[in-house]
């Protein structure tokens, strides 16, 4: 008895070494920014698995629809006995998942189902000619407003367009997508359709809690607690030359670490207009994993919202090795110290270029709105980067308005992995007579074109507030204009 205690327990020991050496050599090499090519085999595995269950849902569902069909058929002709003339039996080969499905991707991926007029909201089409051929005889006549109830049915017809078209707030909900990724984050309960589609997700439910999930949690654990210690070495080195390059070392292994903690397949395009020394680097915002992904090729300083929790934690252990600028969004006497920051830190040469995301908030993987002009009033050169993330493998959108920091990592260390394209686009510089706003909008069309994003207009901060009561004034004030025939 003694001797099997013994055994077992050296057993133990030694399956528990094995996987801590595992483990270690894989921070290793995340540190290194090195792979053995073992992700992505999981990935392409993964692929042929979610093909493997779109054929199988699509069968079912063929036999269901072709049973159901029959069965209607048949009742019919017992209804009917004496009206039963030869009927050409059609089988409906779509059924509702992929219908419901095709049309959120195209309410999502900017695939209109209305044909609209360019601008943001229709005017009417008003009478102009009795202005024209007739001149006001005073001023009362001058500014008079003939209104007729056909005026508004422009309008009316805008707003029911954007009731059936929402192309706002579809954007701050999780991406649809066409196959299902054996994920339990649906309600079509598709795991139950067949049992093969069952045994498949009870083994990838194993796999995602039971071994993928406590080795996350435990490199994630290695990352965060070396980024704390890191760092706070880094910020003790007198030298800055010195500083400056263990901050760039440190900077690089704490957010590879943290990637792979969360099985991330990067690929990096156009590595020659990585960012450089000084100036902005500007990107659309998907998830606060942004800033690992980009981080794990390149060192930044960093602007944001000052956070508690998990993330307050990071914050604190960056600012001591790096000049990092954090600020409450609450306080308007902020943003003047923020861009007074900006411009400092932009003209020393030495300082890593800014990382910034001018939107404000996280969208949903589908488009990119709009760029907050602040940054692109400092001045300086501005290098663009496109981030696009394949939602098959997980949905690295954080709604933050419903789940919060901890239970968004807890599905991202629950998911297949993180897979996503970033794109380095060439350095941009204001024009000569452009403004700010228009510099704006031509870095974000040209981040949304390599993207395959949507371009909005639209404020991001919609996902947190009511539209401001300037837009309704402006829209008032035109629909006044068209009344009086301007």
């Amino acid at each position: 008895m003694i001797l099997l205690e013994l055994i077992s327990a050296v057993l133990s020991m030694i399956t528990m070494t094995t996987l801590l050496l595992f483990m270690f050599f894989i921070i290793f090499l995340a540190s290194m920014g090195k792979s053995i090519g073992v992700r992505r085999m999981y990935v392409d595995l993964l692929v042929k698995v979610f093909e493997y269950g779109r054929q199988n849902i699509e069968t079912i569902r063929k036999q269901q629809y072709a049973h159901l069909d029959i069965s209607d058929h048949n009742t019919s002709q017992k209804n009917n006995p004496t009206n039963s003339p030869s009927i050409e039996k059609e089988v409906i080969l779509k059924g509702d998942t992929e219908k419901a499905q095709s049309n959120g991707d195209a309410f999502k991926m900017g695939n209109s189902v209305i044909s609209r007029v360019e601008s943001l909201i229709l005017v009417p089409d008003v009478d102009n000619t009795r202005s024209k051929d007739r001149e006001p005889n005073n001023e009362d006549d001058k500014y008079s407003l003939e209104f007729n109830l056909s005026n508004c049915l422009d309008y009316v017809k805008s707003g029911m367009e954007a009731i059936i078209e929402d192309e706002v707030t579809s954007r701050f909900e999780a991406e649809e997508l066409k196959n299902w990724n054996l994920l339990t984050r649906t309600n079509r309960h598709y795991e139950f359709i067949s049992w093969r589609l069952t045994i498949i997700w009870v083994i990838g439910f194993f796999i995602r809690y039971v071994v993928l999930m406590p080795c996350r949690v435990f490199i994630c654990f290695i990352g965060v607690v070396y980024c704390v210690i890191g760092f706070a070495i880094v910020g003790i080195i007198p030298q800055r030359k010195l500083r400056i390059q263990a901050n760039e070392y440190v900077f690089k292994h704490t957010f590879r670490i943290i990637c792979r903690s969360l099985s991330a397949v990067i690929r990096f395009h156009n590595e020659e207009y990585k960012p450089k020394k000084c100036g902005f680097c500007v990107a659309n915002h998907t998830t606060p994993i942004d800033i690992a992904i980009l981080s794990t090729d390149h060192s930044y300083s960093l602007i944001g919202q000052r956070h508690g929790g998990f993330l307050g934690v990071l914050q604190r252990a960056l600012a001591r090795a790096s000049p990092h600028i954090w600020f409450e969004r609450a306080e308007a006497k902020d943003r003047m110290a923020v861009a007074k920051r900006l411009k400092e830190h932009v003209s020393d040469p030495n300082n890593p270029p800014i990382l910034i995301f001018p939107e404000g908030t996280c969208i949903n993987n589908t488009s990119v709105m709009q760029f907050k002009k602040g940054s692109f009033e400092v001045g300086g050169v501005i290098y663009p980067v496109a981030i696009k993330y394949d939602a098959r493998f997980g949905d690295a959108f954080w709604n933050s308005s419903r789940y919060s920091m901890m239970q968004y990592l807890y599905m991202m260390m629950t998911s297949w992995a993180i897979v996503c394209d970033v794109w380095y686009l060439p350095s941009m510089t204001r024009n000569e007579h452009e403004s700010a706003i228009d510099f704006a909008n031509r870095v974000k069309s040209v981040i949304a074109k390599q993207g395959g994003l949507v371009d909005l207009v639209w404020d991001g901060q919609l996902k947190r507030m009511k539209p401001k009561k300037e837009w309704k004034e402006k829209q008032q004030e035109e629909f006044s204009k068209k009344l009086k025939g301007e």
